[in-house]
């Protein structure tokens, strides 16, 4: 690995934390969601250097899985938010 790919995860790895945090201590829900599928995002670009690194396009397959399900897990939240917001009227 060249100091470019500790960089690249040091990075990664500040924005997961944040994400977490937000994810913790988010005071609305929505926050919540959006820090969740923040953090999806990061996982993903973990994943698709990750197949850089290696070489490998196994990786990608799988980043790209994560990617549709990470899509639908906020498409769901979303779906529940809306129909929470419409219970409270």
């Amino acid at each position: 690995m060249e100091w470019m790919d500790y960089v690249v995860f040091s990075l990664m790895g500040l924005g997961i934390l944040f994400t977490v945090i937000r994810l913790f201590i988010g005071p609305k829900l929505s926050d919540r969601v959006v820090s969740l599928d923040t953090f999806n995002m990061i996982v993903i670009g973990v994943i698709v250097v990750l197949a850089s690194i290696f070489q490998s396009n196994l990786y990608l397959d799988i980043a790209i899985v994560y990617a549709i399900l990470a899509f639908l897990e906020t498409v769901v939240f979303a779906r529940y938010l809306e129909g929470k917001k419409d219970d409270n009227r």
